[in-house]
C-alpha cells in the first residue's frame, strides 16, 4: 500500500497594487521643453563661441538651470490608485495613504491635507480661474436649458466648483480624486502614515551649479 504523495502548498499571492492614474500639467511639460530647449541652445552657444570665463559660466549656468527647470515643469505629477496619492512637486515626494488624507481643497490652489494637519500643494494640478470661469459659463448656458447640476462630496472645496460635465481640468481631477478617497479611505490597504522625501536628486545638482555659478563670478 502506498501513501499519497503530499503536495506542497501553493504559494499565497498578496493582491497585486492597481494601476496608477497619473496627472500632469500640459502647459508645464510644454513650457519645460520651451524653456530648456531656449537654455541648452544659449549655454552651447556660449560653450563654443565663448572667451575667457564665458565657457566655465555658461556650464556653471546650465548646471543650475537645468535641474530647475526640470523640476518646476517636468517633475511634477500626481499617482492615485486604490491604495495612496503620490505626489511628486519640485523638491518632494509626498505618499498619502488615503486613510490618511482628511480632505482635498481647491481654492487658488489645489492640496492634500492630512488628518495630521499638514497640507501639501498639487504642483501638477494648477488652478485656472479663466479655465474655471469659462465651465461656468458653460454650466450657466447649461443651467438655463433646464440640465441639472451636481453637487458637492464630503471632501469638498473651499470654493465653488462648477458641477457636471462643465467643469474645469484641474477641478475634474481634484473630484477624481475626492471620489478615490471616498471610496477607499476605509480599506485596510489604504491606512498608514504619510512620508516625505526629498528629491537629492534635484537639489544636489543645482546647489552644486550655484556654488560654482558664486566661485566663478567672485574670482572673475
Amino acid at each position: 500500500m502506498t501513501t499519497p504523495d503530499h503536495q506542497p502548498p501553493a504559494p499565497e499571492h498578496s493582491a497585486p497594487e492597481s494601476r496608477d492614474r497619473i496627472y500632469r500639467s500640459p502647459s508645464g511639460l510644454a513650457a519645460g521643453v520651451l524653456l530648456l530647449a531656449i537654455a541648452l541652445w544659449l549655454g552651447i552657444d556660449a560653450l563654443v563661441s565663448g572667451h575667457g570665463h564665458a565657457p566655465w559660466l555658461a556650464l556653471a549656468g546650465l548646471i543650475l538651470v537645468i535641474p530647475l527647470v526640470i523640476a518646476f515643469t517636468l517633475r511634477p505629477a500626481v499617482y492615485a490608485n486604490e491604495e495612496r496619492l503620490r505626489i511628486r512637486n519640485p523638491f518632494r515626494v509626498i505618499v498619502l495613504p488615503w486613510g490618511s488624507v482628511a480632505s482635498l481643497r481647491s481654492g487658488y490652489s489645489n492640496e492634500a491635507v492630512a488628518t495630521s494637519g499638514a497640507k501639501y500643494q498639487l504642483w501638477a494640478v494648477p488652478v485656472s480661474l479663466r479655465a474655471r470661469k469659462r465651465a461656468a459659463r458653460q454650466q450657466s448656458r447649461t443651467a438655463a436649458q433646464g440640465a441639472p447640476t451636481g453637487g458637492r462630496g464630503r471632501l469638498g472645496s473651499l470654493s465653488p466648483v462648477p458641477a457636471g460635465p462643465a467643469r474645469a481640468q484641474a477641478d475634474q481631477i481634484m473630484e477624481d480624486l475626492r471620489e478615490l478617497a471616498e471610496t477607499h479611505e476605509k480599506s485596510g490597504r489604504a491606512q498608514g502614515e504619510p512620508t516625505v522625501r526629498w528629491a537629492y536628486e534635484v537639489m544636489a545638482p543645482a546647489a552644486t551649479g550655484a556654488v560654482l555659478l558664486a566661485i566663478l563670478l567672485a574670482t572673475g
